[in-house]
């Protein structure tokens, strides 16, 4: 090509003095993707073989331009495939904690995809919420968190989220439906694009990426942002699924502890109110032949009064009537003993009546102080009628703020009472081991009140419990009683007397030799019956 061709302004005719000029173009597939140029400053045409050379370093260049483009594209996706796979190796360590995913899928888009900012925004209780943000500035990540997202044309995520597709907006300024001036102003951005997070067609959250200046997103960079909002997507509904199992699994867990607390409950229930039949069985038939003890014996001492008005008349000697009166006074002394001691018997035999009717699948309120005084009587006189000459102090440190307590009144007496039993069999026991005869049983009853719950204290100074024995105390039918003495069942039975039907609890503190104390502690109300 002659130079003189080429307008004299041409650079490089007006700088660099070309006058014969060859112009090959880079031809891929018949696409121009590029030209190379050769010049003379002389008028000296190119000959046909220089023209076929420099046609053969352009297919070369065409070449090697094609192939750092694959290079370059091969890079790329290396790179994007590898960071891929750390957001992905992030995921599945932290596959429950949404945080860490959301952000670190935003943080990778952003990077990858060469934006400056980005956020995430999820569907929570029907409203669209920012939860992750990366690269904004501290007053617009605060600014957005606060704003709801809303399906409208004014924004790109609310386009987004209104038709349910991919928003790309090349220049905010100049897109006509665009409102959110100050956001974009507050933000500094120019370019924005919103993907949705979409299950089964329905947007569940947006990611939006944004750059400052206007620099559309390419293609590859959408499909991209696409994916890691597919992965956001997955993510949530995973730990949706993860929260609904979960919540499921604690309601049936809860559903099977009430079952078998139920459970439990139906049988102590039962085993208690076959143990109230047995007591009331007894109990009625203590009480005929103790009717016929107490009036006979009444019968008998006014036999007494009339049988001296008839010895009166009767010739006896001094002796003989002296003699006689002895008797009589004797006779009196052992009736009115009699009668004293059937009283008690039908005082007892009342009060194992009245526990008897109580239906034990009936609680109430009662005085906690009344209900553990109570207790102490029956025990001590069961235990004068066990053993003749059985002696203990027995004191009682009563709280008077104590106060009522909403219980099954049957089966608090009746752990007391076991309670109390073992105290005395304790001190009895070590009474008769110590052989010092300034030894004093004694048992120390007390209740405290503890705001919402209230305790009752039974205290001994008898043997005290070994650690191997206090680790198994409170298993059914373990005893330490001689046999016949015990069947092992008292102390389980009042641990589940207290623990599992009351929802309260049974601390021991023991010393072997010197005590033992019980401390009980019960819930005021029946909630937790």
């Amino acid at each position: 090509m002659d130079a003189a061709a080429v307008s004299t302004d041409s650079p490089i005719v007006k700088y660099a003095g070309a006058r014969t000029l060859l112009i090959v173009p880079l031809l891929k597939d018949d696409a121009l993707i590029g030209a190379i140029g050769i010049y003379r400053q002389e008028v000296r045409p190119f000959t046909d073989k220089q023209i076929e050379l420099v046609k053969n370093f352009a297919s070369q260049a065409v070449i090697a331009i094609e192939n750092a483009r694959l290079l370059n594209e091969l890079r790329e996706s290396l790179q994007q495939q590898t960071a891929t796979a750390d957001v992905l190796k992030v995921i599945s360590r932290s596959a429950f904690d949404l945080h860490t995913v959301l952000y670190t899928l935003i943080e990778a888009a952003v990077r990858l995809c060469n934006a400056d900012h980005g956020n995430i925004a999820r569907e929570q209780d029907g409203v669209y919420q920012r939860v992750a943000t990366y690269g904004y500035s501290e007053a617009f990540t605060k600014h957005l968190m606060n704003l709801p997202v809303t399906p409208d044309r004014g924004t790109a995520t609310g386009r987004s989220l209104l038709e349910g597709k991919v928003v790309h907006i090349h220049d905010v300024r100049v897109d006509p439906e665009y409102t959110f001036v100050a956001g974009q102003k507050l933000g500094d951005y120019r370019t924005a694009l919103s993907v949705p997070m979409l299950r089964e067609g329905t947007p569940i959250g947006i990611l939006a990426l944004t750059r400052r200046e206007v620099r559309p997103f390419t293609d590859k960079q959408i499909e991209l942002v696409t994916t890691f909002a597919d992965q956001a997507a997955i993510a949530i509904e995973n730990v949706r699924l993860f929260e609904s199992v979960e919540k499921r699994t604690h309601e049936l867990a809860t559903s099977l502890e009430n079952l078998r607390t139920t459970q439990d409950r139906l049988v102590q229930t039962q085993k208690l109110a076959s143990l109230g039949q047995l007591t009331a069985g007894i109990a009625h038939e203590m009480k005929n032949p103790l009717n016929f003890v107490n009036n006979f014996s009444g019968l008998s001492a006014e036999l007494i009064d009339e049988l001296q008005e008839t010895l009166k008349g009767l010739p006896f000697t001094d002796k003989a009537r002296g003699q006689l009166n002895e008797l009589t006074r004797t006779l009196r002394d052992n009736l009115e003993k009699i009668v004293h001691h059937g009283k008690r018997a039908d005082a007892i035999v009342k009060n194992m009546l009245l526990h008897s009717r109580e239906a034990s699948s009936e609680h109430r309120r009662v005085d906690i102080n009344a209900i553990v005084d109570e207790s102490l009587n029956m025990a001590w006189h069961g235990a004068r009628a066990e053993k003749q000459g059985f002696s203990i102090i027995i004191e009682r440190s009563f709280d008077p703020a104590a106060g009522e307590a909403d219980v099954f009144p049957q089966e608090i007496t009746r752990a007391l009472l076991n309670l109390i039993s073992n105290a005395f069999y304790a001190a009895r026991k070590r009474k008769g081991q110590a052989g010092d005869e300034r030894y004093e049983p004694t048992l120390v009853a007390s209740t405290r009140s503890l705001g919402d719950r209230v305790q009752i204290g039974i205290r001994d100074n008898g043997t005290g419990i070994p650690p191997d024995v206090k680790e198994k105390m409170f298993d059914p039918f373990f005893t330490t009683k001689p046999a016949g003495e015990g069947t092992g069942l008292g102390l389980s039975i009042s641990h589940d007397i207290i623990v599992k039907q009351h929802a309260g609890w049974i601390e021991v503190d023991t010393q072997p030799g010197e005590f033992t104390e019980f401390r009980i502690v019960l819930p005021r109300t029946a909630a937790s019956l």
